[in-house]
């Protein structure tokens, strides 16, 4: 059964319980005492129902409530800091190092050193291993003592305050949000395919429909478990999905799957499903060449051959084995571009939309001028059966295509980045403004109309979430490519991790860049200070959970960008461990507090990606002087061990630039357009007074808002996306 906490940190809403009637008064006062001390506070309704519960209910409820708070905060675990009074005490890099060295050689602490042979040995070679040494690396003291350390935070005005609302029953929560997940237009996150794994083997409801073919995937495997016919296929490549998720392995199709032994009933269950699709259309079987080495592996466990009613399924097998030839779409239109050029290679792609759509800039480049017609009329005509999610896609890359990009970023699907020079011929700003007008008009075509509709001028900066795989899970996270405003004197990084089977060191860096880029500093291991940046100290083991902070006073650093980084030197990778996390804080300048402070807590984001360096967001300063925080989750594959920030400053600096100078498409656009729909639209400030239900748009949803309101916050904005 669905754990209350998972539907609490997803949708900050808390179910209904189911507990008898009561007085549970004080419990609920306690509840919301707990919460103040992490920076939220229990809406009126979610109050009223815990007061009404008898003592017992009430506590059962409150418990799940803090806990599920706690852990979205990354409040769950002790955040110790190497150094006691961090952010003060923090001594000079190579004075700590020399300290550490003289207390081996200490006679009360040779006890804690291999032997004085080895060191010797060690010095004479001339240079010294850090992790040898007794102090280095290692806490120094416990938590309690760290806490005693410090004085109590000074709460501020500045301080984030994030409300809990109540919701349905428990039922109906797991329902709204199985239904929100499996019908988003836009992909999910790796978190969030998990979980929708875990509602759709719960949940007694389908969706309408079903328009990300890795929901769809994550769906059949369950029904494939059932013994259920398979729905919302339409492609052979959505059955090998099935397979590869029923396995255990990537629904996305760009990892290796190693496939299980199939149960008779499922396998009759994919082949009747691939005779189907087949059977609709044999055109569909050029499908297969994409995935030529998968479906070998799978016909090796589906042995179609004892299955004479699905003919076929036998065919497209055979077109895998190649006893058959069938050449794919992709492949016709690309010989039709190296042979014939242009305007017949859009001949071929007018029967793929998407694919014309997605090819569309290489068209145009290539297109001799009186050619462009040509694309742009298909193009028109592509853009009527292609989905909203694709035409934002290229609504943002046209925006983006007048001049060359100073530093072009490519990103895969897990995230992992690489950078290099933009050698594209620019586009014409007549073609430019063309396709984006008609692009404009299909979107507003496609919104639908809200006739009282609230929006919250936080939202606008919000860029549109296309993706969930340009996000992390975690809280008050937004796509990449976002810019928000960083309100506080202090910035305070955190990154916490625990290993799962072997020593892991994670680093904690940071790299500071002039305007132009270029480097201007850092602050890591290797240097533990400079220009108002302050390094915790540095952990080199995690059995039980490590965690290191950065702190930067910002109208101190002369840095124009900050830009910081978590680096693995040894062990296992973000996606490895038990568990990793990467965070920030503000705070005013002169507020205490121990290290990690809940209420003072921003963001926090999970770290899952595959490389070697985690990017999770960087900071930029304009030109009066004020800071804006910049997402970006992206990854570098960096090397296997011994990353530091030292080593990727380069190829950071080009992704920064690359990020900063991009023109994203914000919720601003789509706002744009629902308001023409709509007429009009409201913008959101506190003690606006509703009477009627309203559509609220925004990144969080506010107390008072009339009962029967649809509300889209950060984690359904991707509704928006038009199908």
């Amino acid at each position: 059964m669905t754990d209350v906490k998972v539907l609490i940190r997803k949708t900050l809403r808390v179910p209904r319980s189911a507990g008898q009637p009561g007085d549970g008064a004080r419990v609920a006062r306690q509840m919301d005492a707990a919460l103040t001390g992490v920076g939220f506070k229990a809406s009126g309704e979610l109050l009223g129902h815990v007061s009404e519960l008898e003592p017992g209910a009430a506590m059962d409820l409150a418990v799940e409530v803090i806990g599920a708070v706690r852990e979205l905060l990354g409040d769950h675990v002790p955040h110790n800091s190497y150094f006691i009074k961090f952010p003060d005490g923090v001594p000079d890099t190579v004075e700590f190092w020399v300290k550490c060295l003289r207390e081996a050689f200490t006679p009360t602490r040779r006890k804690w050193f291999p032997g004085d042979r080895d060191l010797l040995e060690v010095l004479t070679e001339g240079w010294v291993d850090l992790l040898k040494l007794p102090r280095y690396g290692r806490y120094q003291h416990t938590y309690e003592e760290l806490l005693a350390a410090h004085d109590e935070l000074i709460p501020s005005v500045k301080d984030r305050v994030t409300v809990l609302h109540l919701g349905g029953t428990l039922p109906d929560e797991v329902n709204r949000l199985y239904l929100d997940l499996a019908s988003s237009v836009t992909p999910l996150g790796e978190a969030d395919l998990v979980l929708l794994k875990d509602l759709a083997a719960e949940s007694a409801v389908l969706p309408d429909a079903v328009a990300v073919r890795e929901n769809r995937a994550v769906i059949n495997a369950v029904r494939l478990e059932a013994g259920l016919p398979l729905v919302f296929v339409d492609t052979v490549t959505d059955v090998l999905r099935v397979a590869c998720q029923a396995s255990g392995g990537d629904v996305t199709l760009q990892e290796r799957t190693k496939f299980r032994s199939f149960k008779r009933r499922e396998r009759r269950v994919l082949l009747a499903a691939l005779d189907a699709v087949i059977a609709g259309n044999s055109g569909k079987l050029g499908d297969v060449a994409q995935y030529i080495g998968p479906w070998k592996r799978l016909g090796e466990f589906l042995h179609p051959h004892e299955y004479p009613q699905f003919p076929q399924a036998q065919d497209m097998f055979a077109v895998a084995r190649g006893e058959r030839k069938v050449r794919t779409l992709a492949g016709r239109a690309e010989l039709a571009f190296m042979t014939e050029g242009v305007t017949k290679a859009v001949s071929v792609l007018a029967n793929a939309p998407g694919l014309l759509v997605r090819s569309l800039d290489r068209l145009l480049r290539a297109a001799e001028p009186d050619d462009v017609e040509v694309v742009a009329d298909a193009a028109t005509k592509a853009f009527e059966s292609t989905s909203g999610r694709v035409l934002c896609s290229l609504r943002e890359h046209l925006g983006n295509r007048r001049t060359p990009d100073a530093a072009r970023v490519f990103t895969t699907r897990g995230r992992r980045a690489w950078v290099t020079s933009d050698s594209r011929k620019p586009l014409s700003r007549k073609v430019i403004d063309r396709m984006n007008t008609t692009l404009d008009i299909e979107l507003l075509n496609r919104m639908p109309v809200y006739e009282r509709l609230v929006v919250d001028p936080a939202v606008l900066d919000v860029a549109l979430p296309l993706t969930g795989k340009a996000t992390e899970d975690g809280f008050a996270v937004l796509p990449r490519g976002t810019r928000t405003p960083v309100d506080g004197d202090v910035l305070r990084f955190f990154v916490y991790w625990r290993e799962s089977k072997r020593r892991t060191d994670y680093d904690l860096s940071v790299l500071l860049l002039d305007k132009d880029f270029q480097y201007a500093g850092h602050v890591s291991w290797t240097n533990y200070s400079t220009d108002g940046a302050v390094y915790s100290g540095d952990i080199t083991e995690s059995n039980h959970g490590a965690t290191e902070f950065i702190d930067i006073t910002l109208d101190t650093v002369t840095a124009a960008y900050i830009v910081p980084q978590v680096n693995i030197y040894a062990g296992e990778g973000f996606d490895e461990v038990a568990e990793s996390m990467f965070g920030w804080m503000t705070r005013d300048r002169g507020q205490q507090g121990a290290p990690f402070e809940a209420r003072t807590v921003r963001t926090r984001s999970d770290m899952r990606g595959s490389g070697r360096v985690a990017l999770p967001i960087m900071f930029a300063r304009d030109d009066k002087g004020a800071w804006t925080a910049n997402w970006t989750h992206l990854y570098l594959s960096g090397g296997v061990n011994f990353n530091v920030v030292e080593g990727n400053q380069v190829s950071t600096s080009m992704i920064a630039r690359g990020l900063v100078e991009r023109d994203y498409l914000t919720m601003s656009y789509l706002v744009d357009m629902l308001s023409a729909k709509a007429g009009s639209v409201t913008m959101w400030e506190p003690g606006l007074r509703l009477t009627e239900p309203v559509v609220f748009v925004g990144l969080d949803r506010p107390e008072g808002l009339p009962d029967g309101s649809e509300v889209f916050t950060r984690e359904r904005l991707n509704q928006l996306i038009p199908a």
